[in-house]
């Protein structure tokens, strides 16, 4: 794992935690949801499988240490520093929401307890894959629900940020509740369904549609899935007619796609392929298949690429990573910014949930048994407490979330708010810990 994929800072950081002699003393991080985007009534948590194998493999390269080394910011720094980074790993715990778990604002999602400076090195990766792939699950789910029962599959990597992003986007739509995906790589590390059907590059390659649409039978037989708007689309799909069985469906990519669809079933229905499906592409979000369906669109699925991998109505998460407490040698502190509109709670935390609220409290109280205690320990002293799900289990879980979820926290324009509260507890917390912090500032 390249150990500089990082923000300077953290390194920085590092080696003035190094120089003060603070490295023993154990922070706890909490990686929380400040807020949720417009239009968003929660969160579907994931990227837990990811961050966790970073930890886990994390190390420094010589190369990279002595890059390090070359740097401006590091000329002053000790060696004890450098060497401190020759023998890194990541030996903290790790408590966290399961994988697909629903979250809200103000709700932590991931803590991390470890040695202030390995604490402190994580934040910006683990920030950045949790923050895109809860991003991605939600905007999938999204999706999912405007569909009403219809699939969605993923085709977003040629759209997304990087090719790895494209990668993680296929998994994270998964967990939303997306059919599959159109990422070949995504579905052999992750075990979910890919799909795919020929460009019109393919269509345009042969003297005619026909026989492109011949050849590619040949090759793909039942999982036959036909462009066909390169052209003529009705033609096209009179083409498919004349071909017959086996197909499984065909892709309209432009066009009126209500009228299309409907003149298509006809033509289908007419030749004996009812089970023959359509499957509509091109600039879709969950706003556009939801007008389609209530214009009448008679569509069986959807793809969807560029909206899905790229969130544009809201193109990133306000996840943030914090510092809550810390314990020395002279016992623990506990830490919070007092800042207006970017305040943090002192303490470790955990999340309880009940069957019409949330419950944010200490990490060390109790809740009635009504309470579902959510935060688990997934790492203890560098190594996973053991195997996460798999993705289609998250899935699984993600979709039973959501239909517990009253219809009202899912509306994709006009969300009511979850009700989220703190814990007396926490609450008494504060006030010590801001008591406490306002007398060391003031002495």
């Amino acid at each position: 794992m390249n150990a500089l994929l990082t923000d300077l800072y953290e390194l920085t950081m590092g080696a003035g935690y190094v120089l003060a002699g603070k490295q023993h003393e154990v922070a706890t991080f909490d990686l929380i949801l400040r807020s949720l985007p417009a239009n968003r009534g929660y969160a579907i948590a994931a990227g837990l499988e990811q961050a966790l194998d970073y930890l886990r493999n994390l190390r420094f390269a010589g190369e990279e240490i002595e890059y390090l080394r070359s740097l401006p910011q590091f000329q002053h720094a000790p060696e004890s520093y450098f060497q401190y980074l020759q023998d890194f790993r990541f030996r903290g715990d790790v408590f966290a929401l399961p994988e697909g778990a629903l979250v809200f604002a103000g709700e932590p999602i991931l803590t991390v307890r470890a040695p202030i400076v390995e604490a402190q090195l994580v934040e910006t990766y683990l920030l950045s894959t949790i923050g895109y792939q809860t991003m991605i699950a939600t905007k999938a789910s999204r999706m999912v629900r405007a569909a009403d029962g219809r699939s969605v599959v993923e085709f977003g990597t040629r759209r997304a940020y990087s090719p790895e992003a494209g990668v993680l986007a296929g998994r994270a739509a998964y967990l939303g509740g997306c059919t599959g995906t159109s990422n070949t790589l995504t579905g052999m590390r992750y075990g979910i369904p890919v799909f795919g059907t020929a460009a019109h590059s393919w269509v345009q390659s042969f003297t005619t549609e026909t026989e492109s649409f011949e050849v590619l039978q040949r090759l793909l037989r039942e999982e036959t899935v036909y462009l066909i708007d390169t052209y003529d689309t009705l033609e096209a799909a009179q083409a498919v007619v004349n071909l017959g069985k086996p197909v499984l469906g065909v892709r309209l990519d432009s066009g009126d796609l209500v009228q299309l669809s409907q003149d298509i079933r006809r033509i289908l229905n007419r030749a004996g392929l009812e089970d023959c499906r359509i499957m509509a592409t091109g600039n879709l979000n969950e706003y556009r298949i939801r007008d389609l369906i209530a214009s009448g669109a008679v569509i069986d699925s959807f793809g969807v690429g560029t909206d899905l991998v790229t969130s544009p109505d809201a193109p990133a998460l306000s996840v943030v990573y914090k510092l809550s407490e810390l314990s020395t040698a002279a016992g623990k502190r506990y830490t919070m910014k007092l800042s207006e509109d970017k305040a943090t709670l002192a303490g470790a935390k955990q999340l309880f949930r009940f069957d019409d609220y949330d419950l944010v409290g200490c990490a060390s109280e109790c809740q009635s048994s009504e309470a579902i205690a959510m935060m688990e320990p997934v790492m203890i002293e560098g190594e996973p407490t053991g195997p996460l799900p798999a993705a289609s289990k998250v899935r699984n879980y993600v979709t039973r979330q959501l239909k517990r979820l009253p219809p009202e926290y899912q509306d994709l324009e006009h969300p009511a708010v979850y009700p989220v509260r703190l814990s007396e507890a926490l609450r008494s917390l504060q006030e010590s810990a801001r008591q406490e912090l306002r007398e060391n500032l003031a002495s």
